[in-house]
């Protein structure tokens, strides 16, 4: 039987990643969202198992220490990370998407050098940061934490195997689910 690729999606907090996944599942019901544990507390209307799998800094410690994680790192203030055996469950049904940061997605292309990376870049940091005041609900010092982050963020967009811009969120969905339907049709 063979597995799906797992199909990571980097870009800056705010580039508006959630909206172009959620897009790319709408036109591509096949593709399995692998759900990011975090200690960071839920955002209003986020849900547990559904957004993240929120969970106490002290278990995803004990987590990490069982090796639990196809990848994790820790960035404003919180822990993220992807519960290994959810992905490779989901990875036998098909196709899965990660959304997750440079130094995991760096974890992941170690661990899986197949693994397809796409850096999702904003139009501009102006617009970057205009979305992140635009939600609301993250403090000023996590505005500029996440603003001195998006940065190098972007630096290391350099070793991904594809960017795309989200200036319109439904052209960067469709561009990233035409390169996903490219390397479909690529036989080797």
């Amino acid at each position: 039987m063979n597995k799906g690729k797992l199909i990571v999606i980097s870009g800056c907090s705010g580039v508006g990643k959630g909206t172009v996944l959620k897009l790319m599942m709408e036109k591509r019901p096949d593709l399995r969202f692998s759900v990011s544990a975090t200690t960071r507390p839920p955002r209003p209307g986020e849900a547990d198992g559904v957004d993240y799998y929120f969970i106490t800094k002290e278990r995803f410690e004990e987590m990490i220490a069982r090796g639990e994680f196809l990848e994790y790192d820790a960035h404003a203030k919180n822990y993220y990370g992807t519960p290994r055996a959810q992905a490779e469950e989901k990875q036998k049904m098909g196709d899965v998407l990660l959304d997750i940061e440079p130094k995991g997605a760096r974890q992941v292309k170690d661990a899986a050098p197949e693994a397809v990376l796409i850096f999702v870049m904003p139009p501009s940091m102006e617009e970057l940061e205009r979305r992140l005041r635009g939600r609301g609900d993250t403090p000023e010092d996590q505005i500029q934490v996440r603003m001195a982050r998006a940065q190098w963020e972007m630096d290391q967009r350099v070793w991904y195997d594809y960017v795309v811009t989200n200036d319109d969120a439904e052209r960067c969905a469709g561009e990233i689910l035409q390169i996903l339907a490219n390397l479909a049709e690529m036989k080797f």
